[in-house]
């Protein structure tokens, strides 16, 4: 593919000569000449089932209705043009560009070192909430507009500075297509987010979706903490968050059942409301899809701590949830030596002094000195005895 020549809308378009990502059944490339756009290219050759699909996705303009701030990005890197060779061989598709710098995925969020990378002076608790509040309207957008995102995971979610988050891949979202009636379902899941239907293999709902929409939002809130982390007390091997997810094994609902990672925050920094549906999303509703909280149920929930949220009057990016008395962030730091969201104090290093060479001539001057008083007193001693006789 390296330097590769595509057509979109019949108009050829050279392709940088690395992607900007890759994964087993596609990569992303730059344009050259045109950083607007990137073209998404699939390894082994599309089938006709593929390119029917995006022919239809161009048809359609979901999200588009709705007024948005002047700033925000669009919610959806919805496809623009289909990418042919110069035989006309359908290779893939062509959609705006979200990176680095102005975008950044959802995971990023997920550490300090990348928050203080990508965000800096602004990635607190605080924003977390409001990108959670974010991903919950689109969520909620979307499934208004009968579309289900399917694979929905923290790669797959680009946030930008002022918080607004971009959902990418749109070509394995699952809808129905308006003008035919078509059904064009998602094949494709990250199983860290997968509900336990999804990983036995059914297709892809707007419960599943809720699901997924759970799990990230509690990860945000906990800056990158995942709910079903840890091994259970009686895993005979290792288990997997994708186990423990199909055994219904939280330690956000279960913590005496799981052996929790160390340094894992506690659920109680999130607010009663917001961990109450936590507890529902990782409890009852892991095996009952109907029992999962709706993105409007998260969208009122979150909406509700947004104009509640504390300042730490001590240390910056220190935020935290208006049911706490003290900073959470400053008790952990004090308690684990960790700051979740600033950088390591610096202790001074101190700066050895060196010893002051002394000249040659000068090393016995105190002896010197002690010499010449010596000499003075036993010249008064002697003219004194003089003078008596």
């Amino acid at each position: 593919m390296t330097g590769r020549t595509v057509h979109l809308d019949g108009k050829p378009v050279i392709l940088a000569e690395l992607p900007l990502k890759g994964g087993g059944q596609a990569a992303v490339f730059p344009v050259e000449g045109d950083d607007t756009i990137v073209v998404k290219l699939y390894r082994d050759r599309p089938g006709p089932d593929l390119e029917r699909r995006l022919a239809r996705m161009l048809t359609m303009s979901p999200l588009a209705a709705r007024p948005t701030d002047a700033n925000q990005p669009p919610e959806l890197a919805w496809p623009t043009a289909i990418a042919r060779g110069p035989d006309d061989t359908f290779l893939g598709y062509a959609m705006r560009r979200f990176g680095e710098p102005r975008h950044v995925q959802l995971v990023g969020l997920f550490t300090r070192a990348q928050r203080l990378r990508l965000f800096p002076d602004r990635a607190d608790w605080r924003f977390l909430l409001g990108v959670s509040w974010n991903l919950a309207f689109m969520t909620a957008r979307m499934h208004y507009e009968g579309l289900v995102i399917g694979d929905f995971s923290s790669s797959n979610v680009v946030v930008d500075a002022n918080g607004f988050v971009t959902f990418l891949d749109c070509d394995s979202i699952a809808f129905t297509d308006p003008g035919t009636g078509e059904h064009f379902p998602c094949l494709m899941h990250t199983t860290d987010y997968s509900s336990p239907e999804r990983q036995s293999g059914a297709a892809a709902t707007p419960e599943s979706d809720n699901f997924a929409l759970a799990v990230l939002i509690y990860q945000l809130l906990t800056a990158g903490n995942h709910p079903f982390g840890g091994v259970p007390h009686d895993s005979t091997s290792e288990s997997t968050v994708k186990d423990n997810i199909a055994a219904s094994v939280s330690y956000v609902v279960r913590p005496e059942a799981v052996v929790i990672p160390r340094g894992t925050v506690d659920p109680s920094v999130l607010p009663p409301g917001l961990l109450t549906l936590a507890h529902t999303a990782f409890g009852p509703g892991v095996h009952a899809p109907a029992a999962r909280p709706t993105p409007e149920v998260w969208l009122r929930a979150l909406d509700q701590e947004r104009s509640r949220v504390q300042a730490c009057p001590t240390r910056p990016l220190h935020t935290y949830g208006s049911h706490l008395p003290t900073c959470p962030w400053c008790t952990r730091a004090a308690v684990t030596g960790h700051d979740v969201f600033n950088p390591p104090v610096r202790q001074p290093v101190p700066v050895p002094v060196p010893p002051v060479a002394v000249p040659e001539s000068d090393r016995f001057g105190p002896l010197k000195v002690a010499g010449v008083l010596f000499a003075v007193v036993l010249v008064l001693i002697v003219l004194i005895a003089l003078g008596n006789h």
